[in-house]
């Protein structure tokens, strides 16, 4: 007899799994990892070592979301990445902020638009404070192109050109250096500094004086999805450029799929961000409803948050990486 899989949370989240698993046609996880081991993939391990620190719930999550991907017979990745998502979705907690936000479809939507053609350019709308979202876009750059014709550009745009410079130099990104024009409303390059010469390079950073640059910075790349950073500088950069590229976006009739990264509950703020008082972390949330097509809940790279928010233990940015990942290994599988 096999060991009986069990994760963080089980009894609160297994009706509404196996509801979905018996919708697509599987009985079990149990079945759910047969179909995984038939297929020749293991959405388990490739989990984990995309974060090592994830929590059970996060690698039986990706399991029961690559099962319904192949039960569907999805043999084109994007569409893999949406049936994971399916999966995802089963695993949020009833009632919570995770289940309201739908934010394991939002996972499996995201990662299927980076693995589309149609998406050239992805930015991360970063507060230029975290290194590990740096990390993240060069992991999902590197998963997305193993599908892809065009290789998709990566770009950081952030609040301060100094930061902008510090993060490209440690990284070894290309640091774009750019002078907006308040009389003509135009972005002149500057200069471009590239810190390495590998693959990182390929990663663009800018640094943006204020909102309005940081929106012509997204018209001057074409941005078509982004992911807000909410940890530093939410409410006085990430969100307002979001929230302002968006409307032009809507206007002009490009398509733009902004992420909302984190938000929930919980969690503090620094110093900078705190000019809303109290209610600034509420502000955050507030904002990213106002603008994304998808809101994800918790923490950007700390697994015990995202859980606490009714979803995975799993980190978003990892997370992305991980669904872009798997949903490439069940369309490699189906193809054979």
């Amino acid at each position: 007899m096999a060991e009986k899989i069990t994760f963080e949370s089980y009894e609160r989240r297994i009706d509404k799994i196996n509801k979905a698993l018996k919708e697509n046609g599987i009985a079990s996880i149990e079945e759910a990892k047969e179909i995984c081991d038939k297929a020749g993939i293991n959405p388990y391990k490739t989990v984990e070592e995309t974060q090592p620190i994830c929590f059970e719930n996060a690698k039986w999550a990706y399991v029961v979301g690559a099962a319904i991907a192949i039960k569907k017979g999805c043999k084109n990745a994007a569409d893999a990445a949406e049936a994971i998502g399916i999966g995802l979705q089963s695993f949020c907690i009833p009632g919570s902020v995770a289940e309201d936000r739908k934010v394991g479809l939002g996972h499996g939507n995201l990662a299927a638009r980076l693995l589309r053609e149609e998406t050239k350019c992805f930015a991360f709308l970063a507060g230029h404070e975290s290194f590990a979202a740096a990390e993240g876009a060069i992991k999902i750059a590197a998963k997305a192109d193993k599908v892809r014709k065009e290789p998709l550009r990566c770009i950081l745009n952030g609040l301060g050109k100094d930061a902008a410079q510090i993060i490209s130099r440690i990284n070894g990104f290309t640091y774009v250096q750019t002078q907006f024009d308040y009389y003509t409303g135009e972005l002149k390059i500057v200069k471009e500094i590239p810190y390495s010469t590998g693959v990182r390079a390929k990663v663009k950073c800018y640094g943006a004086d204020d909102v309005r640059e940081g929106v012509a910075i997204m018209w001057h790349e074409g941005v078509d999805v982004s992911i807000t950073g909410n940890s530093t500088n939410p409410t006085r950069f990430q969100h307002p450029v979001a929230g302002t590229y968006k409307k032009e976006c809507n206007e002009k009739g490009k398509k733009y799929f902004s992420v909302a990264s984190g938000g929930g509950t919980g969690r503090t703020l620094h110093p900078d961000n705190m000019a809303a008082g109290p209610a600034s972390y509420g502000m955050t949330d507030t904002m990213g409803r106002m603008h994304s097509d998808a809101q994800f809940a918790g923490s950007s790279s700390v697994p015990a948050h995202v859980e606490m928010m009714g979803f995975l233990g799993i980190g978003n940015n990892p997370m992305v990486g991980a669904t872009v990942a798997v949903a490439v290994d069940v369309a490699t599988a189906l193809a054979k």
